[in-house]
């Protein structure tokens, strides 16, 4: 028989633990018509809070339940690459536990996977109940993505993706510390069906991702997937020094045809201030990409496990 298995990042979410397992349980009877079995790996990401005590309620009363608990919290991205590397399906879906990836979604998803495709991914319509500043700057932020970048990242994806093996294993093969995972699925290609429907808001709790943590997280999607920013940064450069000569080349004439004029202090310091900005602006440009290099080379573990069930 064939596994599906269904990787459940987790951090703080004990409310949402066994009312995920609940209504994954309830939608997925369709698994039996196609002589298939289930395995739900919840990756719990160093949560302080009693996540890894309900795991473990779930796992006594299901064996088909298992649990990845990390030493320490190492985000989003470093808990669906253990769940992706601790399952064994030859069908794989990431789903959030908050249950805004609806499971009833799942038997309509699989049948795209009987039509041929290697992955059915989902995208929101709309972002009802987010903050209007959030859905603003995430829209203008999918917009940048599709100009300055070649992999195709879509407006409003999701991580909930149902995928074969083989596209799995070719996430697995791209073992990168600087993981995001949205430009990651639309790198390795595959025959795609996506599907659409309307926000769902969380069943219990309170979302993790504050709006600086997602600046933080495009910027992160930005420098992974795009050199273009350093393509800016260089070229400001050299507008920058042909302005400088010309403006030396202005001075000279000036000088030799009206003699020494009283200079503008004024505005000579304001243009200092803003072109220090802007070196200063593409320094950390540069920085962002350095970082980066810096911590893929220290080679680190993506992550640490703690206990696994």
């Amino acid at each position: 028989m064939s596994l599906l298995s269904v990787i459940v990042p987790c951090y703080n979410e004990e409310e949402n633990i066994a009312l995920f397992y609940e209504e994954l349980i309830r939608n997925t009877g369709f698994l039996a018509e196609h002589h298939m079995e289930l395995e739900v790996v919840y990756v719990d990401d160093g949560s302080r809070d009693g996540t890894v005590s309900e795991g473990k309620k779930l796992r006594e009363k299901d064996e088909r339940v298992h649990l990845v608990s990390f030493s320490r919290n190492f985000g989003k991205e470093a808990a669906m690459f253990a769940g992706l590397e601790n399952c064994d399906g030859e069908y794989v879906v990431i789903m959030d536990v908050d249950l805004q990836d609806p499971p009833s979604l799942l038997p309509e998803m699989f049948s795209y996977m009987r039509e041929g495709y290697d992955s059915v991914a989902t995208r929101r319509v709309t972002r009802k109940g987010e903050p209007p500043i959030r859905s603003f700057f995430a829209r203008m932020f999918y917009r940048l993505m599709r100009r300055i970048s070649k992999t195709e990242i879509v407006d409003g994806a999701r991580d909930y993706r149902l995928m074969t093996r083989q596209m799995v294993d070719a996430i697995l093969s791209m073992r990168e510390y600087n993981r995001f995972t949205k430009g990651i699925f639309g790198w390795v290609g595959f025959r795609t069906k996506w599907m659409e429907y309307e926000n769902v808001e969380r069943a219990r709790g309170e979302t993790k991702w504050n709006f600086w943590k997602l600046f933080l997280y495009s910027l992160d999607g930005i420098a992974a997937f795009s050199t273009v920013p350093l393509m800016f940064a260089s070229v400001v450069g050299v507008f920058f020094c042909v302005v400088a000569f010309l403006m030396i080349l202005f001075i000279i004439v000036r000088k030799l045809i009206f003699g020494d004029p009283v200079s503008g202090w004024p505005s000579l310091v304001c243009i200092i201030l803003m072109t220090s900005g802007v070196q200063f602006f593409c320094t950390g440009i540069l920085g962002q990409y350095l970082a980066k290099t810096y911590m893929e080379v220290k080679n680190r573990p993506i992550y640490l496990v703690r206990e696994k069930l």
